[in-house]
């Protein structure tokens, strides 16, 4: 184990929440991803996972819910040059067809930079996919911090291959199950329907929070019968409204999961005063401590948190503020606390 001061300041050239640990030290290992190239409202994700670290060595290490945390180790690689080269080409080209809303047809200059957005999803999703079969085959847990909702589909395959069959906790605004969004295959709004229809393994996904959906998603969960379940923020709030208890609800949601579970953490599932620059903002959501208490109920539960991402921390343009960053790195420590209760690695505190 490695010793250092959990109450004093980080070191300059510390880690992910001022931790001195390297990869090969570490349980949990997080995969920057700075990607955003379908992003068709607001924008400022790929500046996420940067933007995280810079804040995270501002976090208490002590945790009320999880004893010693830090302690199994928290890592996270540089990001890729090229991930960031590629982002670049094909947010240029994504966008062009964005603002033809998708429409391309008979426009060779607009398909083409349709075909060049496509074939840099593609490689994007083969690296992401390379990262995090990397991370598993070493026998630890991978994180994948984004960059927009579209960058874990490798991951998802990655842990398909490793786990087999597994269940995908989703917290979100947003189905994300629209087919190919404006054109885009690899689209942020496109993940989960692409993991569901792409990755026969992912047996169940559980949505939390979702608020706001075209039809044509409404149907495809629908269609989907048991192997989806949906907690619409509509519904929590009149069953809360009605005098629900949240643990109530949260037990509920967990109870829905199989045993081995991928949590997919899209920023905007929250309220967004806690992520105010997010992609694209919903009223209504969650509170921190309401997601946080979901998550834990499923690591104590018995059931295994194989992984997870969290996507859509955007911080503020300019550097005006690291608000989104702050509320993003809290959470991420809490995805890794409860992941590690949930592999044995830590303990919950009573």
């Amino acid at each position: 184990m490695i010793r250092f001061d959990p109450n004093a300041a980080p070191e300059p050239d510390s880690g992910i929440f001022g931790l001195p640990h390297a990869e090969k030290d570490a349980a949990l290992v997080l995969i920057p991803v700075p990607w955003e190239a379908t992003t068709s409202y607001g924008g400022g994700a790929s500046r996420g996972p940067a933007a995280i670290f810079a804040a995270s060595g501002q976090i208490d290490l002590f945790d009320s819910d999880v004893a010693k945390p830090y302690e199994p180790g928290i890592f996270m690689r540089p990001e890729s040059g090229a991930v960031r080269a590629w982002n670049k080409t094909a947010k240029a080209a994504a966008q062009k067809i964005i603002r033809a809303g998708g429409r391309v047809d008979g426009k060779p200059a607009l398909l083409k930079a349709l075909k060049t957005a496509n074939a840099l999803g593609d490689r994007l999703n083969d690296w992401v996919y390379r990262e995090t079969k990397s991370v598993l085959a070493a026998g630890k847990i991978p994180g994948i911090v984004g960059g927009d909702h579209s960058v874990p589909y490798g991951a998802f395959r990655a842990a398909a291959e490793r786990h087999g069959e597994f269940g995908l906790l989703h917290f979100d605004a947003h189905h994300d199950t629209r087919v190919a969004y404006e054109g885009l295959v690899w689209s942020h709004a496109s993940i989960m329907y692409n993991a569901l229809e792409n990755i026969p393994k992912i047996s169940k996904i559980v949505q939390v929070a979702i608020r706001d959906y075209s039809e044509q998603e409404h149907e495809f969960l629908r269609a989907l019968g048991p192997r989806a379940r949906v907690f619409y923020d509509r519904a929590l709030c009149a069953a809360r409204f009605s005098g629900a208890p949240w643990n109530r609800l949260a037990e509920e949601i967990s109870a829905d999961l199989p045993e081995k579970v991928w949590i997919t953490f899209d920023i905007d599932g929250l309220d967004p005063k806690l992520c105010p620059h997010t992609g694209t903002p919903v009223p209504g959501g969650l509170q921190l401590a309401e997601a946080a208490r979901v998550i834990e109920l499923v690591a104590r539960s018995g059931r295994t948190i194989l992984g997870f991402d969290l996507v859509e921390v955007a911080p503020a343009p300019g550097g005006r503020d690291e608000w989104d960053a702050n509320v993003g790195m809290r959470l991420l420590y809490k995805l890794a606390a409860w992941t590690f209760v949930s592999r044995g690695l830590c303990r919950a505190r009573d």
